[in-house]
């Protein structure tokens, strides 16, 4: 049976009361574990009133000057206690060599400070980051996607790669969001967060590889298609993102999840190992030295011609769109590293640089390729268009190869 104390030390005090069985109800906040046994630092006493008052010992006075708690000082030691009302809590007692108390308690809430640094960035301007990129790279994908001159095998790896950072952020995002609940577990989003990025990766390099291979070709009018080739792309970047996935998710549950086990918390969320985060990351970094590679061979090669076909020419536009899309997925990717470090300096790094990452790549694969602004205004505007600055000259009726020639790479 329970034993009630007052404020005042009294034990053993007559009190009705009624048991009820079940978890605390917390809402969205953490249910923490309190073990009170001999010699503990923790100890849990029942008041009259039905509140749980937790006692513990404080060194810091200055840490807990913010804290919904109170400090009191016993036998000259200085000590903190918490109220917890009912529904906030459980109790029960543990009974082996020794008999021990155990509570399942409603972590504290604490007043946030809307306008500290850390709060805003997190919580405000992450999200908007967030959302400006998926925006930007959803309009890049629809833009390749409905224009029949654009999907060729060039426009449908640029689709592919921004339909997987899309992914990534909206992961991201969700995780964000959901940081502060307690039933949600982070090990889905992270997943498809970390996949979804590798498998960008992995296409940035299916592209290199493809504009590589071609100018090293002496014949680029090779019997393939681009359906084909596109479709054995996807094989070797969908193939190695999953096989690269599922031994992340197993390293994590066979090797990391023992020790993250040990210091787990009831209703802790999972997060993937560090294990596991090596397994996601270390493969995009040699996807990284592959693209340099392709690049600067060929950009050897490139000097060394000096007559172009028509496929060359379009390919050159294409090879500068994947040098500058691998600056700006490089250096994303390693402020995002960074931002896994305590430093909250690195995190707003990260969360700043994400802000560019949609606009740039939107500049790289729209704006900067001047044939693919001719297209859009000759389909969507062409003489019909209110602004005039929209409207297409009508004495430039290139194709898209025509387009790319007459271009300064």
């Amino acid at each position: 049976m329970p034993i009630f104390t007052d404020e005042r030390g009294k034990s053993n005090i007559a009190v009705n009361y009624t048991f009820v069985t079940g978890l605390p109800d917390c809402g969205s906040r953490q249910i923490w574990p309190i073990y009170h046994y001999v010699g503990s630092t923790d100890k849990l006493t029942l008041l009259p009133n039905g509140v749980l008052r937790h006692y513990f010992d404080l060194h810091d006075i200055a840490a807990f000057e913010d804290e919904d708690e109170s400090v009191i000082e016993t036998d000259g030691k200085i000590k903190q206690y918490h109220d917890y009302h009912p529904s906030q809590y459980c109790m029960d007692k543990r009974i082996e060599d020794f008999t021990s108390e155990f509570a399942m308690v409603c972590g504290p809430e604490h007043p946030t400070d809307w306008t500290a640094t850390e709060y805003l960035m997190r919580n405000v301007v992450s999200p908007i980051t967030h959302g400006l990129t998926i925006l930007c790279l959803l309009i890049i994908a629809i833009i390749y996607f409905i224009m029949p001159t654009l999907r060729d095998l060039s426009g449908n790896i640029v689709t592919t790669l921004c339909l997987c950072i899309i992914l990534s952020q909206i992961a991201d995002l969700i995780r964000l969001l959901t940081v502060f609940t307690s039933h949600i577990s982070l090990l889905i989003t992270e997943t498809i967060c970390y996949v979804s990025l590798l498998g960008a990766f992995f296409w940035l390099n299916c592209l290199g590889y493809y504009i590589w291979k071609t100018f090293r070709s002496r014949n680029v009018f090779l019997r393939i298609t681009d359906g084909k080739k596109y479709c054995y792309y996807s094989a070797y970047a969908w193939s190695c993102t999953i096989v690269l996935g599922v031994l992340a998710v197993f390293a994590h549950f066979t090797m990391d999840y023992e020790d993250f086990s040990k210091t787990r918390r009831v209703d802790e969320r999972e997060e993937i190992g560090s294990l596991g985060m090596i397994i996601f990351f270390v493969p995009i970094a040699f996807t990284v030295l592959a693209d340099v590679f392709f690049f600067a061979t060929t950009l050897k090669t490139i000097n060394r011609m000096h007559t172009y076909g028509r496929i060359h020419h379009k390919l050159r536009h294409s090879f500068r769109m994947f040098l500058l899309l691998l600056l700006i997925m490089t250096v994303t990717w390693l402020f995002f590293l960074s931002s896994f470090s305590k430093y909250d300096g690195l995190v707003n790094c990260y969360i700043i640089v994400n802000a560019f990452q949609g606009p740039l790549i939107l500049y790289v694969c729209v704006f900067n390729q001047k044939h693919v602004p001719y297209l859009l205004r000759k389909t969507c505007c062409y003489a019909n268009c209110v602004c005039p600055c929209c409207r297409p000259e009508p004495e430039v009726e290139w194709g898209d190869e025509m387009t790319a020639m007459n271009s300064v790479l």
